[in-house]
């Protein structure tokens, strides 16, 4: 009798928590225990830089390079940290890199082969700003339970600090004795920028997001290395990204 006594009680326990557990997956399907308190990001997407400084004109001029050819895919994380119900502190870092093979518009080696060299233009941007939403993200519908929203636009801005990397490695002309020579050229250096941004989060479930985002960014730096004496180098530019987002 106590053996089938216990045997009955563990099935009964063991009943109420399955019964809990079920009932609290199946409300975890409709509802968020308590508002998120931020979110996790990655993004990819297309950069297209300004170029309109005295080594882009020089680049173009000299080289068989076109504005366009600045272009690059563009990488990107953020952190939201929710302040409000409609202001998000956005904490954020990117990536762009294009690559450009080029040769001389006007010059061909003594072996009539073209004179070629590599372009590297890379930006990595840092940012902190604010991110503001035009409509509720979502609705309580009780103390503890939050149903989020399906679409989100939103607008927002900040500063931050722009790493920047510029380098051409290959074959030149030198233009006094139109000797050709081998020779790599670069500059590093940082600059405060400042961004404003607008796009939508559109909900995919209760914790994920897929986030759609064009950000202009305004910076410019001193060149530096082996460019010295050149004039501050353009660093503005438009970035549009999707990807997706994680509530926490």
């Amino acid at each position: 009798m106590k053996y089938r006594f216990r045997q009955s009680s563990v099935a009964a326990v063991l009943a109420v928590v399955g019964g809990t557990w079920a009932a609290e997956a199946l409300a975890a399907q409709d509802f968020l225990f308590g508002r998120p308190a931020a979110t996790l990001g990655v993004r990819i997407g297309y950069a297209i830089p300004r170029a309109d400084s005295e080594i882009f004109d020089l680049t173009r001029r000299e080289l068989t390079v076109d504005k366009e050819d600045f272009n690059a895919v563009a990488l990107a994380a953020d952190l939201g940290i929710r302040l409000s119900d409609r202001i998000d502190l956005a904490l954020g870092i990117g990536f762009e890199n294009s690559e450009i093979d080029s040769e001389s518009r006007e010059f061909i080696g003594t072996d009539d082969l073209p004179i070629l060299q590599t372009t590297d233009f890379r930006r990595i941007p840092f940012t902190v700003g604010l991110k503001a939403y035009l409509t509720e993200r979502g609705r309580r519908i009780s103390d503890l339970a939050w149903i989020p929203g399906k679409l989100a636009p939103f607008v927002g801005g900040g500063v931050g600090f722009m790493w920047y990397e510029f380098e051409q490695e290959g074959e030149f002309v030198d233009y006094e004795t139109l000797d050709i020579f081998h020779d790599y050229f670069s500059s590093r250096a940082g600059s405060s920028l400042a961004y404003v941004t607008a796009g939508f989060d559109y909900s995919l479930g209760l914790r994920w997001i897929l986030t759609a985002e064009a950000r202009y960014s305004w910076a410019s730096a001193d060149m530096g290395g082996h460019f010295i004496g050149f004039d501050r180098i353009d660093l503005n530019g438009l970035r549009a990204a999707f990807g997706f987002s994680v509530r926490l």
